[in-house]
């Protein structure tokens, strides 16, 4: 039987290689020669939620334009799912990892199947934002699971210095402590697992980030980080749902090669628009730096005599 060949990308750039292929992520990563390989080395992957949302509503799309139905029974929304986690852990490098988006409906099932594909799960994060849809029945839901898992946890890339951000105990308490660390980065941290703050939102209304004719983006800081953390320069970083194309667009601004899947034509014509035009927010040369603190500063002074008075360094919430 032939093989099938190499599909041709409906939108690419170069210096780095950027790619947009059209249609299904699970048959297109049976054919795009970097993934038969196994030469993806970051996955970034935000996948349609089942959650009866028109991904194409906003677009001026052509009749013939295909529509990505987000409204199928359980059991098949797990299938889909299942399928194209195999085909992403199947497209890593043994160096490789995977960042999966998901909410809660689905999260115990993918983590369970993350881990039945003998992946080491390294954090299991929240991506924490303010805006979430009214309701009255239930709690609001306000945030989204953030799965980091590898193929081999001694050998994934790993970077520190570019994702560092002030600690509480510098940015609140002025805690001298934090400032004379053995492992350096005076007054430092690695950022927590809850990840929220200014720019951290879902990108909505009249964001200046906002990518016009899309239902749903995700902020550049959250590729940002994913991408200046577990990826080098020059990496090849793949997006199995492009949606308005802010793994590709930071990917590029990062100097990394990327390539992005998406099942709308009119979508991934959009998203190429904005990857050929740069990200709103990321500097290559000036990672951002995050400064969350969630109280004001402290006064630390402790009155005479009192039980902390003579223990230098105990901070009082």
């Amino acid at each position: 039987m032939p093989r099938a060949a190499a599909p041709i990308p409906a939108h690419r750039l170069k210096a780095p290689d950027t790619r947009v292929y059209v249609g299904d992520s699970r048959e297109h990563r049976a054919t795009v020669p970097e993934c038969k390989a196994r030469e993806i080395d970051l996955i970034k992957a935000a996948p349609p939620f089942n959650w009866q949302r028109d991904y194409d509503r906003h677009q001026d799309r052509p009749h013939d334009d295909t529509i990505w139905n987000d409204s199928i029974p359980d059991d098949e929304y797990l299938k889909f799912t299942y399928d194209w986690l195999d085909g992403c852990i199947r497209a890593l490098k043994p160096t490789g990892t995977l960042w999966v988006n998901i909410p809660d409906d689905w999260a115990a099932e993918i983590c369970v199947h993350l881990k039945q594909r003998r992946l080491h799960m390294v954090n299991w994060c929240i991506w924490h934002y303010r805006f979430g849809q009214n309701r009255l029945e239930r709690f609001i839901n306000t945030k989204v699971h953030v799965f980091y898992f590898c193929k081999d946890p001694a050998r994934r890339t790993w970077n520190v210095k570019p994702i560092l951000e002030p600690t509480d105990r510098a940015t609140i308490y002025a805690d001298k402590r934090t400032y004379n660390k053995k492992e350096g980065d005076s007054g430092l941290r690695v950022p927590m697992d809850v990840w929220y703050g200014k720019n951290w939102g879902r990108i909505q209304g009249n964001n200046k980030e906002r990518r016009p004719g899309h239902d749903n983006q995700i902020p550049e800081v959250y590729l940002e980080r994913v991408i200046r953390a577990t990826s080098n320069e020059g990496d090849l970083v793949l997006d199995p749902f492009l949606g308005s194309g802010t793994t590709c667009t930071v990917a590029r601004e990062l100097r990394r090669r990327s390539i992005g899947f998406e099942y709308s034509k009119a979508n991934a014509a959009s998203a190429f628009k904005r990857i050929g035009n740069g990200p709103y927010r990321i500097r290559y040369d000036a990672p951002t730096v995050h400064v969350n603190p969630i109280f004001g500063k402290r006064n630390l002074a402790q009155p005479a005599g009192s039980a902390f008075s003579d223990a230098p360094g105990t901070i009082l919430e």
